[in-house]
């Protein structure tokens, strides 16, 4: 009698669960996006909310730029935790920003809950054509020879590709001036004008660099050579252990979001991470699509939270 109690009572605990799935979604999903339209997280944002319509329901993008992610941040903490809203989260997001802003006043690992892992890009070493070394180690001799003379651009203050240059400061005792720049184009343009002696960009403008001859790639940040950059060696082979570097994107919900609603939620987004179109569509883009369950996203946080948390207080990087 005792079992069969204990059974209705966990029948009785599935079923509230079971049903909430199934009615869900009851309403438009917004997910949104702390970028500006048009950009490569934006678009891959609009990518896979055209494949959870198909399979979930209706969604929209409700872009937020601004503060580094804040503003996007702070409307899905506050949103209902129903599923209905959701964030199309980036490493700043979700593992730099509250290290680095004083206005950042949440935690992401207790206020978010993770969704899905979507994807990601390493870092590579650019230097551009007036600089003369030709390897890691003949750059950081160099470095080490000339203290504060040479200079690494940015993306922006706080943003991965400054936190990559400060890492690679940190790893191999070099001291170089950090030049932050609104946005990659500005900076390559600095990086190929001579005007910047070193950049640790994302993949897909150090591929096109690197077929017009324009600029030198001397590493990538990634434990294993990448396909499509055979030539250029991992940072370990260049001397550099253990430096891992790369951005990545992640969806998340309001925290308390029941885990019915998340599991059927993760389960339509790596269906849709297996879509002929959206695999096209990151090779176009040199992205590598990830997925996985949330625990797996929870580590991704997790481990970047900590790796970024410590460059962050050796740099003394602040942003507001």
């Amino acid at each position: 009698m005792r079992r069969v109690f204990t059974a209705l009572i966990a029948l009785g605990l599935t079923l509230p669960a079971a049903a909430l799935a199934q009615s869900y979604p009851s309403r438009v999903i917004k997910m949104i996006v702390p970028f500006s339209p048009g950009g490569h997280p934006d678009t891959m944002a609009r990518l896979i909310g055209g494949q959870l319509n198909a399979s979930v329901g209706t969604t929209i993008i409700d872009n937020r730029p601004g503060a580094n992610g804040l503003l996007a941040a702070r409307a899905a903490i506050a949103a209902e935790p129903d599923g209905h809203t959701l964030l199309y989260g980036s490493v700043t997001t979700l593992a730099i920003l509250p290290a680095i802003s004083r206005s950042a006043d949440f935690d992401p690992m207790k206020v978010f809950v993770p969704v899905a892992p979507m994807s990601t890009s390493p870092f590579i070493m650019a230097v551009g054509p007036s600089v003369a070394a030709r390897t890691v180690g003949e750059f950081i001799a160099y470095a080490k020879a000339n203290p504060g003379k040479l200079n690494y651009a940015s993306q922006g203050n706080g943003t991965t590709s400054h936190l990559t240059g400060a890492m690679f400061d940190a790893a191999t005792g070099t001291k170089m001036n950090h030049v932050p720049y609104r946005g990659t184009a500005p900076a390559i343009n600095d990086l190929l004008g001579g005007h910047v002696d070193l950049m640790f960009n994302e993949l897909a403008t150090s591929v096109e660099l690197h077929k017009g001859g324009r600029a030198k790639l001397l590493a990538v940040t990634t434990e294993k050579r990448i396909d499509e950059l055979p030539d250029v060696p991992t940072m370990q082979e260049a001397g550099v252990p253990n430096f891992i570097s790369d951005t990545w994107n992640a969806i998340s919900a309001p925290p308390k979001t029941p885990a019915a609603i998340v599991a059927k939620l993760n389960a339509a987004i790596n269906q849709a991470l297996q879509d002929p179109e959206v695999k096209a569509h990151y090779a176009r883009m040199h992205l590598t699509a990830v997925g996985g369950t949330p625990a797996n996203m929870a580590k991704i946080v997790k481990d970047d939270t900590e790796r970024w948390g410590t460059v962050i207080k050796s740099a003394n990087v602040t942003i507001e």
